[in-house]
């Protein structure tokens, strides 16, 4: 909280102490008003539920349960591939505000779930793996005091598939709920699973909705372009009801928090098992979105009040002319060079191409930093506060864990790594650091525009990767997007950060301890 000058390579402590205006203490008074909304109202959804967290045959499983309320059917919940049983909350609160038992867990490979998930993709393996596991949670939920013994499952993409698995082998399952499933094999009319429900976004890929027409066409006697949505085929009271509702306006994550989808799956259950309920559904979604963004405006007023750690702003201060070459170049050499390079040492899925992504585009602009834009490495440290350095870097990394890693963690999905990925962790972090740190010198102070340009060229490297391995990089699809909202919003945060710390290493650190976290809970631990 200090700004410092330089006199005969003294670094000299200027006592003055930052200030905000008035507009940023309006701004920050604002958020912080958003954010206790938000906090209050998501709290609020839990108020009459009980939520208890246990493992299973190490398997991690949260438990909702409304207080107070009678024995009532188990409802066992699976998340999707990359996901974990947080993402899954909008329907065990929704649910469990309705008096059922909604128990949610983590598959093997996720979320803190320390079991890695074994064999590849579509092997026999891998689905006895996710079956097993699906396995142990339903037995347990049967057995749990809450529970009537009567059970019933819902499975968002990947989970949708293994419930189908679950109910060939299981036949007491008395209704499933499908939610945006992708399904290994077509379902026939003989009533498995039981009681269908699929639910799909409306974005969602037109391939995985055809499989949710031709299941209810098996049981209707109708070509599948004749099945009409929200309406039952079957017979409910036999066990072969189908339906296909689709929610508006949301993808293969945004259906999660539909109150179309929440909904659709509270009245089926309601119709199978003949109950009566409050109808009260989890809308987490716009008090999330408020939370977020008081988050945001709040960090700018608090940025200014960081120390000065460098007199005058550093950075690499390009123009275009001798930019464009330095950005250009290791996004195209990156994916070239690592094209025919195996990458199979870390035990997350792709999580070892990324940090070699990460890491050589680094290398190659810090190289190109020397040669070609004349930086010497020495001038990282010149003229610079070791002391409000480490300041600005705890201030920042606190900052980011009590309002971004923790809330994340708690309320929208697994954010936070266990131990059983520290190594993981640990790589990708020092990845991450050297692309961050050579990319914030490179567009500190000179041309404007090329922190946005040099983040949409890394996801056009991304997405060259890609095209060049599809069968080896294919999932680095689903991370590009959440990449993109990381780059706009910790982009936000590092423009703030350095405009009052006028150094870029301190974002460039935080920003890369915040992406080797994301990546490395967002992937499933492999063998």
């Amino acid at each position: 909280m200090t700004d410092n000058t330089d006199y005969q390579g003294i670094t000299i402590v200027d006592q003055h102490q930052p200030r905000l205006t008035r507009v940023q203490q309006l701004i920050a008074l604002l958020a912080l008003g958003a954010i206790l909304i938000a906090l209050w109202m998501l709290f609020a959804a839990e108020r009459e539920i009980t939520i208890r967290h246990t493992r299973v045959d190490g398997i991690p499983v949260s438990v909702f349960t409304r207080r107070d309320a009678p024995p009532a059917p188990a409802v066992l919940i699976g998340h999707g591939f990359a996901g974990s049983r947080q993402l899954m909350q909008p329907f065990a609160i929704t649910l469990a505000q309705n008096g059922y038992v909604a128990v949610a867990f983590d598959f093997p490979g996720h979320g803190h779930n320390r079991n890695p998930l074994t064999g590849e993709l579509g092997e026999t393996e891998r689905a006895q793996v996710l079956l097993d596991a699906f396995r142990r949670v339903a037995r347990y939920a049967r057995e749990l005091p809450a529970s009537d013994g009567r059970l019933a499952t819902l499975g968002h993409s990947m989970a949708g598939d293994v419930l189908v698995r679950y109910a060939d082998r299981e036949p007491e399952v008395d209704a499933s709920i499908a939610v945006s499933p992708y399904l290994s094999r077509p379902l026939g009319a003989d009533g498995t699973p039981p009681n269908l429900l699929f639910v799909y976004g409306e974005y969602e890929p037109e391939m995985i909705m055809q499989q949710g027409r031709e299941a209810l066409a098996t049981v209707a006697a109708l070509a599948p372009a004749e099945i009409e949505l929200d309406t039952t085929y079957g017979n409910m009271a036999e066990g072969s009801a189908r339906r296909m509702v689709i929610a508006d306006g949301v993808e293969h994550i945004g259906v999660l928090y539909s109150s179309t989808s929440l909904r659709a799956a509270l009245d089926w259950l309601n119709q199978v098992y003949d109950r009566d309920s409050n109808g009260l559904v989890d809308a987490r979604g716009p008090w999330l979105g408020l939370f977020y963004a008081g988050i945001l405006l709040l960090t700018w007023p608090l940025s200014q009040l960081l120390p000065r750690i460098a007199q005058e702003p550093l950075g690499a201060r390009l123009g275009w002319r001798r930019l464009l070459p330095l950005v250009v170049v290791p996004a195209v050499l990156t994916p070239l060079i690592l094209w025919p390079i195996p990458s199979d040492f870390l035990s997350i899925v792709i999580g070892d191409y990324i940090a070699l992504h990460f890491g050589l585009y680094g290398l190659l602009t810090l190289l190109l930093l020397v040669l070609v834009g004349h930086q010497q490495p020495a001038a990282l440290w010149q003229g610079v506060s070791a002391p409000a350095f480490v300041l600005a870097l705890l201030c920042v990394g606190i900052y980011q864990t009590l309002a971004v890693a923790l809330p994340t963690d708690r309320f929208v999905s697994s954010f936070i790594p266990d131990g059983g990925r520290t190594v993981t962790m640990l790589v990708l972090f020092g990845a991450a650091l050297l692309w961050f740190a050579a990319d914030e010198w490179l567009t500190r102070g000179g041309a404007p525009g090329a922190y946005a340009l040099t983040k949409l060229l890394f996801l056009v490297s991304l997405m060259l990767a890609v095209a060049l391995n599809l069968n080896e990089l294919f999932f680095l699809v689903i991370i590009i997007p959440a990449i993109l909202i990381l780059f706009v919003l910790y982009g936000l945060f590092s423009t703030w950060i350095y405009n009052r710390t006028n150094y870029p290493l301190v974002a460039a650190v935080t920003n890369a301890l915040a992406f080797a976290s994301v990546i490395t809970v967002s992937f499933p631990m492999v063998e």
